[in-house]
């Protein structure tokens, strides 16, 4: 459940000392709790849920964020559930960390597969690796890519104006920096 973890900064960064000399000042987090742990919890609490698992995060000083979500959205009260429960399953008197619980942000970056599973159908911007951005409606998502129907203008041989062609573009996921919903408001 814990393990032991060295943590090392200057002195300056954490308002000791100053000027030329940076010490380098550490410290030993013993009971620092494992993401595993906490992955393991929230796995076997939304086993027979809708919800999934879409991210935790632990810093050095214990403070854990856990994000979920599901096709039809994430109550307050669930959240405030899943805390309680994640609470239970540790030691106050041993173990000093903050808990949040949370949805998946509406415009944060997608984090797993199920999230894009989730907005087939919905506007999205892909950023590729190679600084390409594409928006376009999700169609089709697998395991190891997704389809984008994107929008563009071209101008045919031979005619004076622009016409508006439909194509569907094919993105591996391994070429992806990030795929985000886009929020209209018309």
């Amino acid at each position: 459940m814990y393990y032991k973890e060295l943590f090392c900064t200057f002195a300056s960064e954490i308002g000791y000392g100053g000027g030329d000399k940076r010490p380098l000042v550490c410290s030993i987090n013993s009971n620092m709790i494992l993401k595993e742990t906490i992955n393991q919890i929230v796995e076997n609490y939304l086993s027979d849920t809708a919800y999934y698992l879409v991210d935790v995060k632990i810093t050095t000083d214990n403070r854990i964020s856990v994000e979920i979500d599901s096709f039809e959205g994430v109550s307050l009260d669930f959240c405030i559930e899943l805390n309680k429960h994640i609470e239970t399953q540790f030691d106050r008197e041993e173990e000093d960390f903050a808990l949040e619980v949370s949805s998946a942000g509406l415009t944060e970056p997608f984090k797993v597969l199920k999230q894009y599973e989730k907005n087939i159908g919905n506007e999205v911007e892909t950023l590729t690796k190679a600084g390409k951005k594409i928006s376009g409606i999700l169609t089709e998502v697998n395991e190891n890519e997704f389809v984008l129907e994107i929008e563009k203008t071209e101008k045919p041989e031979g005619s004076k104006r622009k016409i508006t062609v439909i194509e569907n573009v094919t993105l591996a996921y391994e070429d992806i920096k990030n795929t985000k919903y886009i929020i209209r408001f018309k």
